[in-house]
């Protein structure tokens, strides 16, 4: 059932980048196994998947752990990170897809051994609810970081709101790639920010559509029929 589903996720990215004219290549698939059991998860990995992502860290450390026998797996934190958390994932982590506040990025810098991949996280839809910088403050945010040896912003994150429509959801992907955009203009060295990070198992066709590089992708992999 999963490498059917995958096979499904796959022409649906395959369908979407087409509508666009971008190369299937110039998207990675994340397989979020958070709620996926290890055996599920090794199912997914041999049919083909090799980048997951995890949102608790003690969970996370348990699976990769596991999957020690899978020395090739790309490894993403897409959950809010706790800054006493830190120390015991930093260096065990690829990318982190939720970088929100100087705080944490103070703790990446003091416990990581190597430079790690970062999103920062972008609230935006605005919702009270959601983790994340307002658009506004984004810009000022990835300056700040510039003495941050250890965080390489590779580029942003955000979600849709989750009831919302195609046309919201379009619109908050677009005002994502606009700001990505804008802050690869100012050619910060530590804050490339190259690609986007949006789009889940109910949205990730239109965040496509909209220039995401990075879905994150679960419920859609798993679900049984």
């Amino acid at each position: 059932m999963i490498s059917e589903n995958l096979r499904e996720v796959r022409q649906e990215i395959q369908k979407s980048c087409a509508l666009v004219a971008r190369p299937t290549a110039s998207v990675t698939l994340v397989g979020v196994t958070k709620y996926a059991s290890l055996e599920q998860t090794k199912e997914l990995i041999n049919a083909g998947v090799r980048h997951l992502g995890e949102n608790r860290a003690d969970k996370f450390l348990l699976k990769k752990q596991a999957l020690a026998d899978f020395p090739d797996l790309t490894w993403h934190f897409i959950g809010n990170l706790q800054r006493r958390k830190v120390k015991s994932i930093v260096d065990e982590i690829d990318y982190l897809h939720s970088l929100d506040n100087l705080s944490l990025a103070g703790e990446i810098q003091k416990r990581a051994h190597k430079e790690l991949k970062c999103f920062v996280e972008v609230n935006v839809s605005g919702e009270e609810s959601k983790q994340g910088i307002p658009i506004a403050e984004v810009e000022d945010f990835i300056a700040a970081l510039a003495g941050y040896d250890k965080i390489k912003v590779v580029g942003l994150m955000t979600m849709a709101p989750f009831a919302s429509t195609a046309a919201e959801q379009r619109d908050v992907f677009t005002q994502l790639a606009l700001l990505r955009d804008q802050i690869q203009s100012k050619a910060f060295s530590w804050a490339p920010c190259h690609e986007l990070s949006m789009g889940m198992s109910n949205d990730y066709p239109v965040a496509i559509e909209a220039g995401a590089t990075f879905v994150r992708v679960g419920s859609a992999l798993f679900q049984e029929e």
